[in-house]
């Protein structure tokens, strides 16, 4: 059984940077590979697979520096949203329901949450959640765990939490 448990973080003035640096980074990528995914469709008429999208990466991060600050899966997941989100697309141009809505870049400030998918993350014994590439930040456990975690996301809230 799945279960979802919500914990606030307080990180350090350094971290938040950290934080919105990887929001920024994933932002980016999300509308490349979106532009990249856009251009495969109108020039082919063919969907790109999130493997083809997948295996850019590492050419982007010699294009872009910065993408390395970010852990590698964060960065696999965030082609995987791209991919899921014209799956949807598609799904919905072949239901013919009303506007099939394409998929939308995202401006400044407008991608709010990024996932581990399965590792690069830990609880330390003292309390505080260690993310990879961004360090040991202050958690409030205000109920406990129950079983394994799977998948960690962190997500900004609209009052900046």
């Amino acid at each position: 059984m799945r279960r979802t448990f919500k914990y606030r973080l307080y990180p350090t003035k350094k971290q938040r940077r950290l934080l919105e640096s990887t929001l920024e980074e994933c932002r980016w990528l999300y509308n490349n590979t979106l532009a990249y995914c856009r251009e495969i469709w109108e020039k082919e008429k063919r969907f790109a697979s999130w493997y083809e999208t997948k295996r850019r990466i590492p050419r982007l991060k010699a294009e872009r520096p910065s993408l390395a600050t970010v852990y590698s899966s964060v960065l696999q997941d965030v082609t995987m949203r791209v991919d899921l989100a014209f799956k949807l697309f598609f799904r919905r141009l072949k239901a013919k329901n009303g506007k099939a809505g394409y998929p939308r870049f995202k401006g400044p400030g407008r991608y709010d949450s990024f996932t581990y998918p399965q590792t690069g993350f830990r609880l330390t014994e003292n309390g505080r959640l260690h993310l990879s590439k961004i360090g040991d930040i202050r958690i409030k456990l205000h109920r406990p765990i129950e079983g394994r975690i799977k998948t960690l996301t962190i997500r900004r809230t609209a009052t900046d939490k």
